[in-house]
């Protein structure tokens, strides 16, 4: 719903496995996190935009975990393309560290882009087929 954003899908990535299932990922022992894949039109919206959202969407104080979600498979990490990429997310982690908005220090690890493995379809677009079925701070605060 991001305008620029052209599309987005749920999947794992930062692991030891190829093509990783959910229950494999869940177990701790694969070195995924859950992720995001995000393609944007960046005439429309720059990187720094989708990272100050992406610091809007969760607790990036958290480590190993999200909620009551907890394990290295919900760490907070961005996974970057290119050296410029990487300098945005790390000056941007920084501004918003500086901000205050968390009594803890953001932890959110910055990646270069590992490969990533397209979750199962029904966890594709999961907050749209369960509305009740997480808590999602961003979209609880619309």
């Amino acid at each position: 719903r991001l305008p620029g954003v052209v599309t987005t899908a749920v999947g794992y990535a930062g692991g030891t496995i190829q093509q990783p299932s959910y229950d494999q990922v869940c177990s701790g022992r694969t070195g995924h996190s859950e992720v995001v894949r995000v393609v944007w039109d960046t005439a429309q919206i720059d990187f720094s935009d989708l990272l100050k959202l992406f610091w809007e969407c969760h607790d990036p104080t958290q480590g190993d975990r999200q909620g009551n979600d907890r394990g290295s498979q919900y760490r907070s990490v961005i996974f970057y393309y290119g050296r410029k990429q990487a300098i945005t997310a790390k000056s941007v982690r920084t501004k918003v560290n500086s901000i205050g908005k968390w009594k803890k220090p953001i932890v959110t690890e910055i990646a270069a882009a590992q490969p990533f493995w397209r979750a199962e379809l029904e966890h594709q677009d999961y907050l749209q087929k369960n509305p009740n079925g997480y808590t999602c701070h961003y979209l609880r605060d619309e």
